[in-house]
């Protein structure tokens, strides 16, 4: 794919060798549906392939960064095989593109992130998000493993304990509490996100760039070495949406009520 081939990413130029992402559909605060959860994941090998760019910054289109999967597509993939199998290839490529791209991947995280883009949000190599920024994996609260990102890497960046505490929950965390237990970079006022992440960006961008590439290979090797833990849980969270659950989850979330998951009665 080249980047006219896009229709959910915005791509900009701030400066030389910089390029901004934005998430771009804020009708429905950036939330994934089918093609941009597609486009999440193969972004990174168009960025990776192109020769203009040093460092990518990613950032979300009007209040949210990324409100997670659509309810819709989630329904409609719910109990079809081919559906989740393709699903679980784009869960898996927006981690590992990432991983793998040898750009650096900033993320300006301005407001609401959750699942899959909260997966793109944390697996950046540099992230910055607003004080009033609000994150939850949220998989729990739909009725499915916490597979898309957080096996892998919730726990090198928080700790296990803190990772535990808020997957199994599905709590929310501020940007605020995020850079204090570690699973943020930096959190800045809002006005000040975009502008930190690009100075940051802009920085990179003319550090000597073989080094900047090889450092965030090396290190990413803790990262890779999780692997067998994320594809593991990639795979459960995959059987669950053959459960029943996950049916009551997303339409309790979509008429706004709590949750009486079939599996709290067994039946």
């Amino acid at each position: 794919m080249n980047y006219d081939d896009y229709q959910y990413l915005i791509f900009e130029r701030p400066s030389d060798g910089v390029l901004l992402i934005t998430i771009n559909r804020p009708e429905r605060l950036n939330a994934a549906n089918k093609r941009l959860h597609h486009e999440l994941s193969v972004v990174w090998k168009t960025v990776d392939d192109d020769p203009t760019t040093r460092v990518a910054v990613i950032t979300g289109a009007g209040q949210a960064f990324s409100a997670g999967g659509d309810l819709d597509m989630v329904l409609d993939q719910a109990k079809d095989f081919k559906q989740m199998a393709e699903i679980a290839k784009e869960a898996a490529g927006i981690v590992y593109n990432i991983v793998n791209c040898e750009k650096v991947i900033i993320s300006a995280i301005n407001g609401t992130a959750v699942g899959a883009g909260l997966a793109a949000a944390l697996m950046a190599d540099i992230s910055v998000a607003a004080e009033h920024a609000r994150f939850t994996d949220g998989h729990l609260r739909l009725g499915v493993g916490a597979g898309d990102h957080a096996a892998i890497v919730w726990p090198l960046l928080c700790g296990m304990a803190k990772a535990k505490y808020y997957l199994l929950t599905a709590d929310f965390v501020d940007g605020k509490e995020a850079e204090r237990i570690g699973l943020v970079s930096l959190c800045r006022p809002v006005e000040d996100v975009l502008p930190t992440a690009l100075e940051i960006a802009e920085r990179l961008a003319n550090g000597p760039q073989y080094a900047l590439r090889w450092t965030k290979r090396a290190l990413n090797h803790w990262i890779r070495n999780a692997g067998p833990i994320f594809e593991a849980s990639l795979g459960f969270e995959m059987l669950n949406f053959f459960d029943d659950d996950v049916i009551e989850g997303a339409m309790a979330i979509k008429e706004k009520r709590a949750p009486k998951f079939p599996s709290v009665s067994g039946s």
